[in-house]
């Protein structure tokens, strides 16, 4: 038995009024009764992200979201083979524009010579959707862009031999979806964790009244990165990126970029009390600790520790001051510290720490590091000093200034070639045997020979090799 007209009725009246599943007749249950809910899909691949850009009077040319089916060049359909004759055409196209969005997008239907789309308008039969007043009305749908002849006849007085059925509107031709792998809204952009925005567009994250933008993280969050050349070209207040030409946190601010981070500051607060014999204890304005105040009774400074200590705002002597005592406190605050001093485009400064606990002092001029002091050894402009200690033969070094041989007999040490301008300083530490060292370019000669403690030779390297500065005892051959 076929189902009822009046079942497919409360199927749609329960699903699009109530957003629920029916299941049980009208009679037994009612559609505010049906408790499962069913709404309709939507469907995140058919969204029209870009709906707002369609105009509100149908263009007459497309454009970047719209393309228009004129009256003069409208869409030939084709007929429905499975349907009866000439009751349903199919234009083949999809996501036409419903008058929803304004009443120009009303589809315009005309019956016509087939192939002929040309005249289809100015010579064809324009067919209305409320039909001649003989039960020929059609009915378009929009989203499959099919015309179908919903009445009880075919249009009056249409011969269909040989014609076709003409279509005039438009369709959305925009982007669509809001998922996947790459989706978008609105002309932002997601694929997997990034957000794109259009080429120099701004993302722009706006919470309203007194609502703030919050990261919830234990983790960190990464600034923009870049050069001095690639800062923005026209920055507004309060942009802030991190400088790796400078290496340091900056923020553009009274129409300058100004560094973010450590500097030298302190305050000094002066306070005073007077004693009573008996009071050994007096309450500070600011927490400190005893190595950041400065005490004196009678204008007589105190001894830290032994005389006083300070444990947040408490100030405590070892003996109470006598009456008559003028106690001054002073309180240094809000110290920090210096990790850098620098010029305007930072290619000259003093440097404490490059990177996290590098534990180096480097000064550089114009760009190029002149003095590098670490824990081992002292550059200077390319010159390191330090010491080498080696025992038994091997290879003298060039990144120390000093080499101390402790031989082990008849040990044979190589020099190579170092850089024009730099000194080298060799000493036999302790003789355990003959030392001989071989440059491998030698002005002098071809090698130098160690035999006693304290035998001692300076080197200066040229382009041509190394040259003897000085010697003690040591001889060349």
């Amino acid at each position: 038995m076929a189902i009822t007209d009046s079942k497919k009725v409360d199927y749609l009246w329960k699903k699009l009024g109530y957003g629920a599943t029916k299941t049980d007749t009208n009679a037994a249950k009612k559609a505010p009764n049906e408790a499962i809910s069913s709404p309709l899909l939507l469907r995140g691949d058919k969204v029209w992200q870009q709906a707002s850009d369609i105009p509100a009077v149908m263009p007459g040319s497309n454009t970047a979201v719209v393309t228009v089916y004129l009256t003069t060049a409208p869409d030939e359909c084709t007929v429905d083979g499975t349907a009866t004759a000439n009751r349903t055409w199919k234009t083949g196209l999809t996501d036409w524009i419903p008058p929803e969005i304004g009443s120009t997008y009303q589809l315009k239907v005309y019956a016509h010579t087939s192939g002929n789309a040309g005249t289809a308008a100015s010579g064809g039969t324009q067919l209305y959707a409320t039909g001649s007043g003989n039960n020929d009305e059609w009915f378009f749908d929009y989203q499959s862009g099919v015309v179908h002849f919903i009445g009880a006849n075919l249009p009056n007085g249409v011969n269909f031999s040989g014609k076709s059925i003409y279509v005039s509107g438009a369709r959305y031709t925009g982007t669509f979806g809001v998922g996947g792998a790459s989706s978008s809204l609105g002309d932002i952009t997601a694929e997997d964790t990034t957000l794109y925005t259009p080429t120099n567009d701004s993302l722009i994250l706006e919470p309203q009244g007194t609502g703030i933008v919050k990261i919830n993280t234990t983790s960190s969050m990464l600034l923009p990165v870049g050069t001095t050349a690639q800062r923005p070209g026209s920055p507004t207040e309060g942009e802030i990126r991190y400088n790796s030409t400078l290496d340091v946190v900056e923020v553009f601010t009274n129409a300058t970029w100004e560094e973010v981070g450590d500097s030298v500051s302190a305050t000094l607060t002066n306070e005073t009390f007077d004693g009573d014999g008996s009071d050994t204890t007096f309450t500070l304005s600011n927490s400190a600790s005893t190595n950041t105040v400065f005490v004196s009774i009678n204008g007589v400074v105190q001894v830290p520790t032994t005389d006083y200590a300070v444990s947040g705002t408490t100030l405590t002597f070892t003996t109470a001051p006598v009456v008559g005592d003028k106690i001054n406190v002073k309180t240094f605050s809000s110290i920090t510290n210096l990790d850098r001093i620098q010029d305007a485009d930072a290619d000259t400064k003093i440097e404490v720490e490059r990177t996290s606990d590098d534990d180096t002092v480097r000064i550089k001029v114009a760009g190029t590091d002149k003095l590098t002091i670490t824990s081992t050894a002292t550059t200077i402009s390319g010159l390191t000093y330090g010491v080498q200690n080696i025992t038994g033969a091997g290879a003298i070094s060039l990144t120390e200034t000093v080499t101390l041989l402790t031989t082990t007999g008849t040990n044979a040490y190589t020099l190579a070639d170092g850089t024009e301008g730099q000194l080298k300083i060799i000493s036999m530490k302790v003789d355990g045997g003959t030392a001989t060292v071989t440059p491998d370019n030698f002005v002098n000669g071809t090698q130098i020979v160690f035999n006693d403690v304290e035998d001692t030779l300076t080197l200066l390297y040229q382009s041509t090799g190394w040259v003897v500065l000085a010697r003690q005892n040591a001889a060349v051959s």
